[in-house]
């Protein structure tokens, strides 16, 4: 059984850093894709940042320059890194797996809150 459990999150002021860190236990072969989710209050789940197999990263708009994803295969687990933090950065991120099967996995989220 796959299982993502995300940390990191908190309160942060505008201008801040945090980093999200996403443990995946289980399962951990033939993962094609990690990858990082924004629900902002009211709005729909979007990606924010994607590392794939193959080493490729890629980014919301909203946050290219300001967000990093990487990803530590010794310990199973991916990070992003947020800089320069705004307000609408504000929502529950979400750590996603997809594997080769194209199943997909999620994680319960972990609270980020920009004040301004």
């Amino acid at each position: 059984q796959v299982q993502l459990v995300e940390s990191g999150g908190g309160l942060v002021q505008a201008g801040g850093p945090l980093r999200l860190s996403c443990a995946i236990s289980g399962n951990i072969f033939n993962i094609n894709a990690m990858s990082w989710y924004l629900q902002a209050p009211g709005k729909q789940r979007e990606l924010v940042a994607t590392s794939t197999s193959g080493g490729n990263t890629d980014y919301a708009d909203s946050v290219k320059g300001r967000f990093t994803i990487s990803r530590d295969n010794t310990k199973n687990t991916v990070y992003l890194q947020m800089n320069s933090l705004k307000p609408e950065d504000t929502g529950v991120y979400y750590c996603r797996v997809r594997y080769a099967t194209m199943r997909t996995y999620w994680g319960q989220g972990t609270q980020v809150t920009v004040s301004s």
